[in-house]
């Protein structure tokens, strides 16, 4: 399992960051990689630097078990967790995309406070208001269950860190700013990441 859940997080690494930046640009001329800009110790690049962790990490996870490199497996490790893993790696890969074509051209990667972009409450949206975390989320739980090992654990940690950081810090207290009684209506009845769990 542990090459399948290389292989399939590679490809959705590539489509979610690679693939997406490139139609965006395409689409406006413009990338959409706000975190190129980030100041060095600010709130944002802290959770930058959590999700990149836990994206090496995710990375990391399944390439010492096909090298067998003995990291300390998790308890929890079993014969069915595996296609378990794989139906939610399928699942946080379909999600993530589908949220951010929903978004259109207002899709970025970071805040710039200068911007005003549409707030998004139609598809994935309508049910959650941060699918694309939610999503990623999915993907990397998928992936430890595949690939069960200390390394995925970190993985999954690290990045709902950075996560959380990115939301509650940086993108809520943006999107209040710029969208005011229109999101704070919208977050009032839409969980954060689950559906009606994490409303304000």
């Amino acid at each position: 399992m542990a090459g399948l859940a290389l292989g399939l997080y590679a490809a959705f690494v590539a489509t979610a960051f690679g693939w997406r930046t490139w139609l965006q640009y395409r689409r406006t001329r413009d990338h959409g990689l706000r975190v190129l800009s980030l100041r060095v110790g600010s709130i944002e690049w802290l959770a930058v630097m959590f999700l990149l962790l836990g994206v090496t990490l995710a990375f990391a996870a399944p390439l010492s078990q096909l090298a067998d490199l003995g990291v300390l497996t998790v308890p929890f490790a079993g014969s069915l967790l595996g296609p378990m893993g794989l139906v939610l790696m399928l699942l946080g890969f379909a999600g993530t995309i589908l949220a951010q074509l929903e978004m259109g051209d207002s899709w970025r990667i970071g805040v710039d406070p200068r911007e005003m972009t549409p707030l998004i409450t139609d598809g994935l949206f309508r049910h959650v208001r941060n699918p694309i975390f939610s999503s990623m989320l999915l993907t990397i739980a998928g992936l430890m269950l595949m690939a069960p090992n200390i390394l995925s654990a970190v993985a999954l940690a690290s990045s709902f860190l950075g996560i959380e950081i990115q939301v509650r810090r940086v993108e809520e207290p943006y999107l209040i700013r710029v969208h005011g009684s229109r999101y704070l209506s919208y977050a009032r009845r839409v969980g954060r990441f689950f559906p009606r769990i994490g409303v304000l």
